[in-house]
């Protein structure tokens, strides 16, 4: 689902690792190719019979785009390749677990700094669904039946930080592959999967004029960046030199402009992302 950018104006002020930008994420509105009937779930449900849901403790905090959460548990499948064909929206707050019937670890929220918060889902069991989390690297939270609504996904983006490129993929199909820049050793991209969060504008002539993608990956190492930078979110940009292919950056990944335009307008928030080593 998109988000107007009305709603956004009001949103809590955010910034990208290595983008310098404080304005706060927003929803992208690309023009599909086509539009497509949804797809089947990645992954079917092991049980029609949902396992029981438990009450959430008192004081779970609530993740922002700014604040994580602990106890979650690892995205079994970090470096899965396979396309994530469905995307989750809560229809309100709501407690994501560690395991169906586990224990609630945090509220999630319908949107997060003022965009709608659309989070691949990943797995299925007895009637629950597991998330790609923001703001908590590859992690997931498992949702209970009801109390949220599904899109289809058909975009997946990939990228490379060893061979510097950066591929995007329609519907499993790769439609086109740049050379991009990629962070610095002390500053490494986020390794495995996440997810496009929104779009964030960038007034500066470094982003060519162009919007971030703000990803749901933070920094893995939060005093290896500027003070500034410590609560930021991993994005992909534009740049303004015609310099890419090594690893250079705070975490971000750069793009020509040109390319960074045609993830601009094809690629939606909820899209998967996995970087691989």
């Amino acid at each position: 689902m998109l988000v107007r950018r009305a709603a956004v104006l009001a949103a809590l002020a955010a910034t990208l690792a290595g983008c310098g930008s404080s304005h706060p994420p927003r929803g992208a509105a690309p023009s599909p190719a086509a539009p497509v009937a949804a797809p089947s779930p990645v992954l079917p449900s092991a049980s029609p019979t949902p396992a029981a849901v438990s009450s959430p403790a008192a004081g779970l905090t609530t993740i922002t785009y700014t604040q994580a959460a602990t106890g979650f548990p690892a995205d079994p499948d970090q470096a899965s390749m396979v396309p994530l064909a469905e995307a989750l929206q809560l229809d309100a707050n709501a407690p994501a677990y560690d395991a169906p019937g586990g224990t609630a670890r945090a509220y999630l929220t319908p949107k997060i700094s003022g965009v709608d918060l659309i989070m691949p889902i990943v797995s299925r069991r007895d009637g629950w669904v597991a998330v790609l989390l923001p703001s908590v690297n590859r992690s997931v939270g498992w949702l209970p039946p009801g109390g949220w609504h599904t899109t289809p996904l058909r975009d997946q983006i990939v990228v490379h930080r060893g061979a510097f490129t950066l591929t995007w993929l329609r519907d499993g199909a790769a439609q086109q592959t740049w050379t991009v820049t990629v962070g610095a050793p002390a500053t490494q991209t986020p390794l495995g999967r996440t997810f496009v969060l929104g779009r964030s504008t960038q007034p500066s002539k470094v982003y060519a004029g162009l919007d971030v993608l703000a990803l749901g990956a933070v920094p893995d190492d939060k005093k290896a960046v500027a003070a500034g930078l410590a609560d930021a979110h991993t994005g992909i940009h534009a740049w303004y030199r015609n310099e890419f292919g090594y690893p250079g950056s705070n975490g971000c990944v750069r793009m020509p402009p040109a390319a960074q335009q045609v993830l601009l307008a094809n690629i939606p928030p909820g899209t998967s992302v996995v970087v691989l080593p």
